[in-house]
């Protein structure tokens, strides 16, 4: 021993080589144990601490099984007996975790708004999983996928960006996926899903690049993810990919030619609306179809929707200074330009934007309301231009003649019904869902009737109140059906549109009376937003007050995502 010489023999003999933390010469310590054997990670045990026995080590966590040195595991590696799709709580929450049951209790719609309601930490594990032959589950990539493609169709089909984002969480929880985070932009779906604490996250997305209105294949995706969250059905995925790619080849309900009459029924079921008779009828109808033949020629060209929107308004227009020019007493032209008008207005996205801002979703209610906003644009001008050659041309048209059709309440009620049933055939709804929007198209016509024309109340209000009915009764008719509540809302609301006010505020624009024209089209804004917020105002209080998951132990319902402002 004593050849091999003490630490302080191999020193250097200069003070400025010596180590400030070398041992003095003459005091001897045990001999550090090689370098390859000291423990790299913090949370290793401490020398002198035993652990018990436990059973073999989760794979890649660096323990060995075997003693209490030997223990390098990770202090965020799973337990041998973890599983992801049999994930416990982490902890409880102070008023504890609602039960949430992925059961037919309630639509899968209001099941998962819930979940997404909710904190991330109090989200229970999913209650239901889709079998599949391989015990491990299904490939997350191929969920993914499906996922994305799933919430592509109904987001580009008009849906709300939080009832897509709830058919996306749907979908990858009943897979198993259930530590998945689903995000909806106007043109943007991405998911992402991460395995366990330990393992990197999975991330996909989706560009929605067109857009295409058919409520039919919007309601055949919604019954594809009502059979995949249901436990009563097995949808393995490949079932699930095959019925999306039939989804996607169906080919539309309608023909075009039936969409054209449609235009004009719609038209000219305004016109009468407003105060227009027979032969109003007749001529709004035929320049809404014409219109309507003009757009579909310039889509068929690649021109974009602005413009589509800008040609297909000026054949109304036109063929309302025409019927001015004239100087026909029994025709009113405003009430032909009102028609055609009603045909173009984007009551669609209107209310789609106003409902993503409600709920919470503001970069995508932004980008819808702008859509809004351009496609109401190229309307202005297409009928700026006609009313101001007609202006020049000598016509005479009169902003002061309002609409004061009050002494035909039948014949209004059953035009606001035809209008209705024209707009669900230009949603291309199913045909199942055509008689009950329809009749609820009527019942919101005799609402704002009755309050504007019979109580006096403002025509704002009595709008807000009739659209309120039309969100409350189309969330009764989706709930009954296990469906999305679009086809038996955006139809019905048609009859309210403010057609009128939109084209007496671009008359007098176009006549150089501004102050008038913007306080008509102010009154048009009111009575649009008055429609979107009454529309998502009925949906909620269907929600308030029916049975809805998360509400256990008369437990309040969640409230949305936000703070009051704090």
């Amino acid at each position: 021993m004593a050849e091999s010489g003490g630490p302080e023999d191999q020193k250097p003999q200069s003070d400025e080589a010596r180590s400030a933390f070398a041992p003095p010469a003459g005091t001897s310590h045990p001999a550090s144990p090689p370098e390859e054997d000291h423990p790299t990670s913090e949370f290793a045990l401490p020398t002198g601490v035993h652990q018990e026995a436990s059973g073999p080590a989760a794979p890649g966590s660096g323990s060995t099984g075997g003693t209490n040195s030997d223990t390098l595991s990770s202090a965020f590696t799973p337990p041998s007996t973890y599983k992801a799709q049999q994930a416990p709580p982490a902890f409880t929450p102070a008023q504890g975790i609602p039960m949430v049951k992925l059961t037919k209790e309630a639509p899968w719609q209001d099941r998962m708004r819930t979940m997404l309601r909710m904190p991330v930490t109090e989200r229970p594990a999913p209650e239901s999983i889709q079998r599949t032959d391989d015990e491990t589950g299904p490939a997350v990539p191929r969920v993914l996928d499906l996922t994305l493609r799933i919430g592509e169709l109904l987001l580009a089909g008009g849906e709300g960006a939080e009832d897509v984002e709830a058919a996306m969480f749907a979908v990858t929880r009943s897979y198993g996926l259930d530590r998945s985070e689903p995000t909806v932009t106007f043109t943007l779906l991405s998911i992402s899903h991460q395995p366990s604490l330990v393992d990197d996250p999975v991330t996909a997305s989706r560009t929605v690049r067109r857009r295409g209105t058919d409520y039919t294949r919007l309601a055949a995706v919604f019954r594809l993810v009502d059979d995949i969250t249901s436990t009563d059905t097995e949808v393995s995925l490949e079932e699930a990919y095959r019925r999306l790619a039939e989804i996607r080849r169906n080919r539309h309900p309608y023909p075009g030619w039936v969409l054209t009459a449609a235009a004009g029924l719609l038209a000219g079921s305004a016109s009468v609306l407003v105060g227009g008779g027979a032969l109003v009828f007749i001529v709004a109808a035929a320049g809404a179809m014409l219109g309507d033949r003009l757009a579909w020629l310039c889509a068929g060209r690649g021109l974009p929707e602005f413009y589509q929107f800008t040609v297909a308004a000026m054949p109304p227009a036109a063929m309302g200074v025409a019927l001015t020019l004239t100087h026909s007493t029994d025709i009113r032209p405003s009430a032909v330009i009102t028609g055609g008008l009603f045909a173009l207005l984007p009551g669609r996205a209107l209310v789609a934007g106003v409902q993503d801002g409600l709920t919470g979703y503001y970069i995508t209610a932004s980008a819808r309301l702008l859509e809004v906003m351009y496609f109401f644009i190229g309307i202005v001008a297409g009928v700026l231009i006609i009313l101001y050659l007609g202006v020049q041309l000598g016509a005479q048209l009169n902003p002061e003649a309002e609409f004061v059709p009050n002494d035909r309440p039948a014949l209004q009620i059953l035009v606001s019904m035809t209008l209705s049933l024209a707009f669900a055939v230009l949603l291309q709804q199913e045909r199942s869902t055509v008689l009950a929007v329809t009749l609820n198209g009527g019942v919101a016509w005799i609402i704002f009737g009755a309050m504007a024309r019979t109580g006096d109340i403002s025509p704002v209000a009595a709008t807000a109140v009739a659209a309120g009915l039309v969100g409350l009764f189309g969330q009764l008719f989706s709930r009954y059906r296990f469906t999305s509540s679009l086809p038996y809302i955006t139809a019905a609301i048609g009859p309210l549109l403010p057609g009128s006010a939109t084209y007496f505020g671009l008359l007098g624009v176009a006549q150089a009376e501004v102050n008038r024209g913007l306080t008509s089209l102010s009154t048009a804004v009111a009575t649009a937003l008055a429609i979107a917020i009454g529309v998502n105002l009925g949906s909620e209080i269907s929600r308030l007050f029916m049975g809805v998951p998360g509400a256990v132990g008369g437990a309040s319902r969640r409230a949305a995502k936000r703070t009051r402002g704090f």
